[in-house]
């Protein structure tokens, strides 16, 4: 056995000179561990010659602790406490009822469907504790595939081999304008009505599935996208959407939550399209507080 885990005792002289302690008196102690006070009187004397120290003071009158008993007592309380906890906290663990959990999200996510399955999953499973991360869908994909994170919220591109993803939302995307923008009190608008607005986008790196679909509804739309920026995280594109930089894309169920001084139009014709999705990887097989969480993005798309 390693040096680090050599001790010069066991944990029932623990347990042993706990209820000594307790009680000062060695009759009715060994009666409360079911053992013969003999037996008891030993593993005591055994104790203090392994710390080297006394620990009680015995007459045939009285049992005292030393200053040495006092603070041993102290000392040992919360390993023993600790100790009874384990089984109940071990079941608790493995039915999924505490645990830490690494979660990754887009803004997107957390703009649409992260808030509600979040508050019913807190609702359910207080004791697990999250530990949450706005990151881009491609960082995300590499933190799932070298176990850097539990699982992740983000936007589907191509599948990936050993993740796997329940869809979440899919939406149609439409414009999201500046408050003062000439169009904005049109009553329907497509891409070739906004040839030559500039637009707020992300890097394409950070998810090469919806830059492209953006650039296949140009496209098909006969427009030559005009990007003034390229941005991230999510709120600062929206930011610049406010401050008059440009039009974006949003979805409807992200448009039900913006800010104030931008204006949402759907789109008629060619316009990208949306999806979110929780992925986690299929080996190993998820832990039950994992599990869990899975268990109520999935109640939240099947709704």
């Amino acid at each position: 056995m390693p040096r680090e885990y050599q001790f010069p005792f066991e944990l029932r002289h623990l347990i042993y000179f706990r209820e000594v302690a307790r009680r000062l008196h060695f009759r009715k102690a060994a009666e409360a561990l079911a053992i013969a006070q003999p037996a008891l009187s030993r593993q005591i004397a055994q104790l203090e010659a392994a710390l080297g120290v006394r620990l009680l003071n015995r007459s045939s009158r009285r049992v005292e602790l030393t200053a040495a008993g006092t603070a041993f007592v102290q000392r040992i309380e919360p390993v023993l406490a600790t100790l009874q906890r384990v089984p109940a906290d071990m079941r608790a663990v493995a039915e999924g009822r505490v645990g830490r959990l690494r979660v990754a999200f887009t803004g997107l996510a957390m703009a649409t469907v992260l808030p509600e399955i979040l508050r019913g999953f807190h609702r359910n499973f207080p004791g697990i504790r999250l530990e949450l991360n706005e990151s881009p869908t491609s960082l995300q994909v590499a933190a799932l595939q070298a176990g850097e994170i539990d699982c992740g919220f983000f936007h589907p591109d191509a599948s990936t081999t050993g993740i796997e993803t329940t869809l979440l939302l899919r939406e149609r995307n439409g414009v999201l304008l500046p408050a003062d923008h000439p169009l904005r009190s049109r009553k329907s608008l497509n891409l070739r009505d906004l040839e030559g607005c500039p637009f707020v986008l992300f890097p394409r790196a950070n998810n090469p599935g919806f830059y492209d679909r953006v650039l296949a509804a140009f496209a098909a739309s006969g427009v030559t996208p005009q990007i003034a920026e390229e941005i991230w995280p999510r709120s600062n594109g929206v930011g610049l959407v406010r401050a008059g930089v440009g039009a974006t894309f949003a979805c409807p169920s992200e448009a039900r939550h913006l800010p104030d001084k931008v204006v949402f139009h759907k789109l008629s014709g060619p316009a990208p399209e949306s999806r979110v999705v929780v992925g986690w990887r299929t080996s190993p097989a998820p832990a039950p507080a994992l599990e869990a969480l899975l268990q109520a993005a999935a109640a939240h798309a099947a709704r």
